[in-house]
């Protein structure tokens, strides 16, 4: 057999498949999702090769959410599809991974470079020879693309695009021809690990901005932060939380921040959400005359209908890629090195005491008599008090997003929403995701709450997540359908009604084994309280299910005045 000069002088000779899971490995990806398609099979022979386990998703869009919840658990997550038809089913998903800072490393599978050149009429094209269309629909989702259709520089791209993924927090899309994945290249390059270090900040600007900033926190009579999505997204939480505990300032989180702080440290006052905060927290943040926000989104439903009463005038933004002094813009000076060095330097500043949340229900609420219905107002201070240390909490778009922050959470739980992207479904993909990443960092419990309209999109990720042996404890809120539609617009309409399900029986549809899951269905306060009592259903040993009924109107404050507003703006001309 001749010698192919090409790769004869290769000190490390590797495959471009082997060497890209390598990598996905190295940066901390274990599972890898997707659906498997003809032109990704032979790439997905080198996961387990490398160390990676195949999950295996029922169809892309779930592979797509729960790629999104392993990430935002682990750091970074990947997911591999097929060329067109798979890919498309994706990027829903990676839309909102894109959205929500969220970084996923998507594969791609193609036809060949030879067919791709010659425009050959494949099956999942256009017919049209158009091989690129769909990398095209990708590239305004992603912040890096890298096709690997030449072995010189496939090293290079891959470790380019892993790069920007981590750093930037946002997807990124690799396309893998047939052609080439087993094409050898250099092994030399995977021995120096990639850099995933931010790029420091200029020091002499980064010193001016710090020294801005404490004149103004100085000056400051009644100071306060709020942390919102985008310090948990681009990795400060080291920073803030530093910055927390040493100045003892009054900290709120938004909603999308939810879990970003300690909620258990004295200076924590709850969630800031302009008219949908938590008792009191409101009035003392807009009456602070300096805001500190970090990585804040001030989206609509974050800020529960743009109810935000914050003069930017008296705020201070710390963010990624910039800082914003009052109405003066710092471009290229990230957070992470301004909030160390104000940390360091900032001495004894003026604290005036803010809100102290807790899980108490309000009297009106407590009543336990027989058959008293769940409400919202009962069932989320609840939750609070029946929460663990370190759990992981994803509640979607819809009841549970907005009832969740009425919850004060134990030290080191990790919340998950998509609270602008707001995909209906997500959140049972995404449980999926964060189960697996919680079995591979230590088997921390893993709580979902969804809406059955919301379950009903996506309800069959329940059989993957039998299928890798994952442990959740799923709450389906049953309330006869969609309810933030139904506060919208068309409260009786029957286009928010739904089919009711029998759902804890999918369980069993779905495969589970009898002796490693179980189901309940709770319909009143007390039904719950023995749940939550409960201790084999509180530690969490196998799969369990819970159908939990609630009232069809019923819902949290917060909804109610985020979609009234979100009524208004869509009626607007």
């Amino acid at each position: 057999m001749a010698t192919d000069i090409r790769t004869s002088e290769l000190k490390s000779p590797i495959d471009v498949a082997e060497y890209l899971f390598r990598r996905l490995h190295e940066v901390g990806v274990r599972g890898v999702h997707g659906v498997p398609g003809d032109y990704n099979l032979v790439a997905l022979d080198y996961i387990p090769k490398v160390g990676l386990n195949w999950v295996g998703n029922c169809n892309e869009l779930n592979a797509g959410y729960a790629a999104d919840g392993y990430a935002r658990v682990k750091g970074i997550s990947a997911v591999v599809t097929t060329f067109g038809v798979g890919e498309l089913s994706l990027l829903n998903a990676i839309a909102g991974g894109y959205s929500e800072y969220v970084p996923i490393v998507h594969i791609v599978g193609t036809p060949s470079t030879l067919s791709q050149r010659d425009g050959m009429l494949l099956h999942h094209t256009l017919g049209n020879g158009n091989f690129e269309v769909f990398a095209n629909m990708s590239q305004n989702i992603s912040c890096a693309m890298a096709k690997l259709n030449d072995p010189h520089d496939a090293a290079m791209l891959i470790d380019n695009a892993i790069r920007e993924c981590w750093v930037q927090s946002r997807p990124v899309y690799i396309t893998l021809p047939t052609d080439m994945v087993q094409k050898k290249i250099e092994g030399e390059k995977i021995k120096t690990p990639i850099d995933l270090s931010f790029p420091p900040n200029p020091a002499e600007k980064e010193d001016y901005v710090v020294d801005v900033v404490l004149k103004y926190l100085h000056a400051a009579k009644n100071p306060v932060i709020i942390v919102d999505a985008c310090a948990i997204r681009h990795r400060a939480l080291d920073e803030v939380h530093e910055l927390v505990e040493k100045s003892g300032l009054p900290t709120f989180v938004a909603p999308m921040g939810k879990g970003a702080v300690n909620e258990t440290l004295p200076n924590y006052g709850g969630v800031y959400a302009g008219s949908g905060s938590n008792a009191g927290v409101a009035e003392r943040v807009e009456s602070s005359d300096l805001v500190l926000t970090i990585g804040s989104i001030k989206s609509d439903f974050n800020t529960a209908g743009f109810t935000y009463r914050v003069s930017q005038l008296s705020t201070i933004d710390f963010h990624s890629t910039y800082m914003r002094v009052r109405y003066s813009e710092y471009p290229g000076v990230s957070m992470h090195g301004v909030l160390r060095k104000v940390t360091a330097r900032m001495g004894k500043l003026n604290v005036q005491a803010g809100p102290v949340p807790d899980n108490s229900i309000a009297k009106k609420d407590q009543g336990m008599s027989q058959g008293e219905l769940i409400t919202h107002d009962w069932l989320w201070p609840r939750v609070g008090q029946w929460l663990q240390p370190d759990d992981i909490v994803i509640t979607e778009t819809g009841t549970a997003n907005f009832g969740i922050w009425e919850t004060k959470f134990p030290k080191g739980v990790t919340a998950l929403s998509q609270v602008l992207w707001g995909s209906i479904g997500y959140s049972v993909g995404a449980c999926q995701g964060a189960a697996l990443a919680a079995k591979e960092t230590g088997n921390r419990r893993t709580i979902l709450f969804v809406g059955d309209g919301s379950f009903e999109l996506t309800a069959q990720e329940v059989s993957t997540m039998i299928r890798n042996d994952l442990k959740p404890i799923i709450f389906v809120i049953c309330n006869e359908g969609y309810t933030i539609e139904r506060y919208i617009h068309g409260m009786d309409a029957s286009y928010n009604d739904i089919q009711q399900w029998k759902y804890k029986d999918l369980v069993g549809v779905f495969g589970a084994d009898p002796k490693k899951s179980k189901t309940y269905q709770v319909k009143t306060k007390q039904e719950a309280e023995d749940l939550f009592k409960d201790e084999n259903f509180c530690s969490a040993p196998y799969l369990q299910f819970v159908e939990m009924y609630m009232p069809k109107e019923d819902a949290p404050k917060a909804l109610k005045l985020t979609a009234e507003a979100s009524a208004k703006t869509n009626a607007k001309e």
